[in-house]
């Protein structure tokens, strides 16, 4: 494995894949959100239509965010980056990847 596929490992790893589960997250709270606010609207007899659009919103979000990590994880499996497994075998010697809390 040389540095390359090293650094887009790493890049996949600690950049990448923190971003996407960010932006689900937020379109997890913003339909969660939109949720909260047509139950509230449906309550007090009002318009529904911020809270609709709102969980509208965030589905799309989500979708979009679960359709991106499948290409990603398309393109890996396709030409072999390891982004998705950092775990890669070098000389027929496993090295496993030690995750944020430092246990493997």
């Amino acid at each position: 494995m040389d540095a390359t596929d090293n650094l887009i490992a790493k890049f996949g790893t600690y950049i990448v894949d923190p971003i996407l589960l960010l932006i689900f997250a937020a379109g997890f709270f913003m339909f969660m959100y939109g949720l909260f606010q047509f139950m509230v609207s449906v309550n007090a007899g009002e318009d529904t239509s911020d809270g609709k659009r709102h969980m509208i919103y965030g589905t799309l979000g989500m979708f979009i965010m679960v359709s991106v990590y499948g290409i990603i994880s398309l393109l890996d499996n396709t030409f072999g980056l390891n982004v998705a497994n950092p775990n890669v075998n070098v000389n027929n010697v496993s090295t496993p990847s030690i995750n944020f809390t430092g246990q493997q």
